[in-house]
């Protein structure tokens, strides 16, 4: 089975981390999109797995606020 992404992508996951070859435009780039996906479409999602799927609220709850 294909492998999802969850906040970031496989090219975000390398640019961030500095492990790809990538400019300063692209880094930002790729920042710009996780605060997007973090900031606008994860409270959608936590609201639908609150209303619907309270485990699984639960499980991304623990591995967030892991620490």
């Amino acid at each position: 089975m294909g492998r999802y992404r969850a906040v970031m992508t496989e090219t975000d996951r390398e640019y961030i981390s500095g492990e790809g070859d990538a400019t300063d435009h692209q880094v930002q780039q790729s920042v710009t999109r996780v605060r997007s996906r973090i900031n606008d479409e994860l409270p959608r999602d936590i609201e639908i797995l609150r209303e619907h799927r309270p485990d699984l609220l639960e499980e991304l709850q623990e591995v967030v606020c892991e620490e």
